[in-house]
């Protein structure tokens, strides 16, 4: 039964199978490079699309029940790293990319609550959501998933509380600060059918956000998968380079995509013999700290600030990077 609900309906290999077939009756050797692209940028571009829809729909609902207000209530039940904990848990149900998490992030510090818990959802929010752990097993398997997130939780949670350490409250921008104690933003009790209509537009709205980094995702891991040679990734980001985790953090971090659009390259790079934490640590760079999030959040807190909460990520992504490499055995 895992079999089955690993490999037909998270990896969809009926689909692939039935992709191959359609081009192979339309003339395209599917074992040549071409054409091997062809069914690699096809199959992927169609599986990440519905596991996208499906997946934001269910998360969307269950975030229907966590409005800011209703969410800031529960996080300030909290003290102390429990606290940290339930931001980063938070994050988990709440929108998909770091530039989305912001407004929300900004609610609330101006809401009051304390900076080390806004930034442990902040760091959170867009690593390690609900999707990201449905879309990894479908690539790598239960084990790589629940590792990841678990993971990426716990730099969350850590990156936070060494954030509330450092008493960086004046780092904020003064019209955050001057907020009114509450979160400006509320949602009022639903019905089914409202939270099912929520659900559907946060589908269309995000489908038309994420889809070209979807399709530029599968189009690099196509390329890697069947032009770039072994050996290239091997030395660049295998066991022979102990660099390759820092490399592949420093690369991502200027880029700007989402967990949709990584995860094909991901796979490409580890079929062609790249380093498991090297290429998590890349995830979970163009992910959390991509250059229009960092922009974005410089205009609501102070470079001091930023360049402790860059760093902070940095190097807890760097340190899981070498620890998924160092115990690769156990995953794969």
């Amino acid at each position: 039964m895992g079999t089955i609900l690993q490999e037909q309906v998270l990896r969809m290999r009926w689909l692939q199978v039935l992709t191959g077939r359609l081009l192979t009756a339309m003339g395209l050797d599917i074992s040549g490079r071409v054409g091997s692209s062809v069914h690699f940028f096809i199959y992927d571009v169609i599986k990440i699309t519905i596991l996208l829809c499906v997946l934001i729909f269910l998360i969307s609902y269950i975030q229907s029940f966590f409005p800011p207000e209703r969410s800031r209530r529960i996080m300030g039940r909290f003290h102390g790293i429990g606290a940290n904990a339930a931001g980063a848990l938070l994050g988990t149900v709440t929108p998909f990319c770091s530039c989305s998490s912001i407004p929300i992030f900004m609610g609330f510090t101006s809401a009051g609550l304390p900076l080390g818990v806004t930034f442990s959802f902040l760091i959170s929010s867009p690593m390690v959501d609900l999707g990201s752990l449905v879309l990894l097993m479908s690539i790598f398997g239960i084990k790589i998933a629940a590792a990841y997130v678990l993971l990426g939780l716990f730099v969350a949670v850590i990156g936070g509380t060494l954030i509330e350490k450092l008493h960086m409250e004046d780092q904020i921008a003064d019209f955050i600060r001057r907020g009114n104690g509450s979160v400006d933003i509320d949602t009022p009790d639903l019905t089914t059918k409202d939270r099912i209509i929520y659900a559907g537009d946060q589908v269309a709205s995000t489908f038309r956000k994420v889809f070209p980094y979807i399709l530029v995702g599968v189009g690099i891991g196509a390329l890697i998968h069947n032009w770039i040679p072994d050996r290239w990734i091997q030395t660049i980001l295998g066991s022979r380079n102990p660099f390759g985790v820092v490399l592949a953090a420093l690369v991502g971090i200027p880029m700007y995509a989402d967990i949709f659009g990584t995860i094909p390259v991901a796979e490409a790079l580890l079929a062609k013999g790249a380093q498991l934490g090297t290429i998590l640590s890349f995830m979970m760079a163009v992910t959390t700290l991509s250059l229009p999030s960092l922009v974005m959040l410089r205009k609501v807190i102070r470079p001091k600030l930023l360049v402790a909460f860059i760093a902070i990520c940095a190097a807890g992504i760097i340190l899981v990077g070498y620890g998924f490499n160092a115990f690769q055995y156990i995953f794969i």
